[in-house]
């Protein structure tokens, strides 16, 4: 009589074991593609707001570069005419400390008219005052 052990010695035939083994990977296959279906409906919604953050900091340091040049420049244009009046006038250093203080408040002045804090000249808040005089 033949012996009812397997190969492995278990006392189960190969028959048994394929079979169980079939169960778990059809069990596995289908959890694979339960998880794939997850991902696939997280997944875009990731990668969109990676792109976004990238997109706000790259516009963030976009605005930062705007702001700062518009300071920089009133500063500079502000000294390089306050130097000019002096060589000019020969009225040394008095022309340059003057302008480079009108230079510094204008930079200050378009820093705030770029970033929105205040209006343009000539476009004032008409809803302070509640009535429109444009009519």
């Amino acid at each position: 009589m033949a012996d009812k052990n397997g190969p492995d010695g278990t006392g189960e035939t190969g028959r048994g074991k394929q079979h169980e083994t079939g169960i778990r990977d059809e069990d596995l296959e289908r959890r694979r593609r339960e998880l794939e279906a997850s991902l696939a409906t997280r997944l875009p919604n990731r990668l969109e707001g990676k792109d976004d953050a990238k997109a706000g900091s790259a516009a963030g340091y976009g605005q930062a570069v705007k702001l700062s040049s518009e300071f920089i420049a009133g500063v500079v244009v502000g000294a390089g005419i306050g130097w000019i009046i002096d060589r000019m006038a020969g009225s040394s250093p008095w022309g340059l400390i003057v302008f480079l203080l009108l230079g510094f408040g204008a930079g200050i002045l378009n820093v705030m008219r770029s970033a929105g804090v205040v209006a343009e000249f000539g476009q004032g808040d008409k809803s302070r005052s509640g009535r429109d005089d444009s009519k």
